[in-house]
């Protein structure tokens, strides 16, 4: 039986539990081959923004351009990351330029593993959308609905349960696994039915991972 870790390992690594045909992950594997040749990417991040050509050019050519209007009306809320959009009843569609992750592919990434431990609010990547000459990731979630406030005390006895420390305010490390994980305030931790919702995860993985 595989360990998480290793499970972690062949979804960001291969193709683990992921389809490599799907768009998350046709495009993270782009990126992945793009920045080394090796299993560490992390060690030679391209430019951002050279990334950002490349990645227009292979969304073009792979047809990962969404086409869907993203309406003023439509707007719900942001924040330093990402601009938040009404798409139906029941999900949201979010608009993300990477603005927290050194790459692209740092962000592709926190996708794929948010969608590993977080099912019910995973992430469905739509494509790209360039906005004001500035590229952004377009992804639905589902919309969820809180009923009561969040406590962290709560948020963080379930994160040490699950093997992440907590290195400092709403900040995470989990040394088995090699991934950090932030920037888990009220507003990105939900509850519902006493039910704990991650809607917005902020996943890095270091060194330790690829081990």
């Amino acid at each position: 039986m595989k360990s998480i870790h290793n499970e972690l390992q062949d979804v960001i690594i291969g193709n683990g539990r992921v389809s490599p045909a799907g768009k998350l992950k046709k495009t993270q594997n782009f990126l992945r081959r793009n920045a080394s040749s090796s299993h560490r990417p992390e060690k030679q991040k391209s430019i951002k923004t050279e990334e950002a050509v490349r990645l227009i050019d292979f969304a073009g050519k792979e047809g990962l351009f969404y086409e869907g209007e993203i309406l003023r009306e439509t707007f719900i809320a942001s924040g330093a990351e990402q601009q938040v959009y009404r798409y139906d009843d029941y999900h949201v569609v979010k608009i993300n330029d990477g603005i927290f992750y050194e790459s692209w592919l740092d962000y592709f990434n926190n996708l794929l593993i948010h969608n590993y431990f977080f099912r019910s609010t995973a992430y469905d990547f739509l494509g790209f959308k360039i906005i004001d000459d500035v590229l952004f990731a377009v992804v639905k979630q589902e919309f969820i609905v809180a009923d009561e406030v969040v406590d962290l005390i709560m948020v963080k006895n379930f994160l040490a349960y699950n093997g992440f420390q907590n290195t400092r305010n709403n900040d995470y490390y989990n040394p088995q696994l090699g991934l950090i994980f932030e920037d888990l305030h009220d507003e990105n931790v939900l509850c519902r039915k006493g039910v704990l919702y991650f809607i917005d995860t902020v996943f890095y993985v270091t060194d330790d991972f690829y081990k």
